[in-house]
């Protein structure tokens, strides 16, 4: 689905992450930011065939600006190292559950659920999760979604039980969570393999069910 042009322009880039050098070579970014654009315009529509509320999605509502915003940050790097794609309802800025594409030299990764959530909707899935633990812990638990994810969910956990919920409760470590997400690590050489779009899907697919349990929260 990529070929070799965009991880080799992203390791340039991070060995020379300076204006003088992006604008020397800004006709490789061009060429690696068509090949996300073409594999967004591949991906939605096939991730919107067994997750309809992603919808058909516009490249530029998925996709992500190149620029770092360095305002508040003491890395005055003014490119980001890595590009992507995400996919969830509304786009980039949705709250919902989404499918990612993450490429980035020695750290590519396809992931999803949601991250880094806000309190409040934090609570509601958690509250799902409370009344539901049985039906969750099936998804995450479930065999072919472990071989996908063999981490589990991923990101930082609360130390103690979260307020609103009883400390003796028996899966509280679930709701400890404060993210809901999961990862599924790639090789670099996997992006320019003739079965890297299988790949995808087939990884993707397993995401669903729990995508589904954490819409949930926002229905009920």
């Amino acid at each position: 689905m990529f070929t070799e042009k965009v991880i080799a322009f992203l390791t340039e880039l991070s060995q020379n992450n300076n204006r003088e050098w992006f604008n020397a070579n800004k006709s490789k970014y061009q060429a690696a930011n068509q090949e996300i654009k073409e594999a967004v315009l591949k991906l939605s529509p096939e991730i919107n065939l067994f997750d309809p509320k992603i919808g058909n999605q516009d490249p530029k509502d998925c996709m992500f600006r190149i620029y770092r915003d360095v305002r508040f940050s003491h890395d005055k790097s003014p490119y980001k190292t890595n590009m992507g794609a995400v996919f969830a309802p509304g786009g980039r800025k949705s709250i919902k559950p989404c499918y990612y594409l993450h490429i980035e030299p020695g750290g590519c990764f396809l992931s999803g659920g949601i991250y880094m959530p806000e309190t409040p909707v934090l609570k509601l899935l958690r509250k799902e999760i409370y009344y539901n633990s049985a039906e969750f812990k099936g998804i995450i638990n479930d065999k072919g979604f472990k071989k996908a994810f063999p981490a589990g969910l991923s990101g930082e956990k609360l130390k103690n039980p979260p307020k609103d919920f009883p400390a003796d409760f028996p899966e509280i470590e679930l709701l400890k969570h404060k993210h809901y997400f999961v990862i599924h690590e790639i090789k670099d050489s996997e992006l320019s393999s003739k079965d890297f779009f299988k790949k995808v899907m087939e990884v993707f697919k397993q995401l669903k069910p729990m995508n589904d349990f954490l819409n949930r929260a926002f229905e009920n």
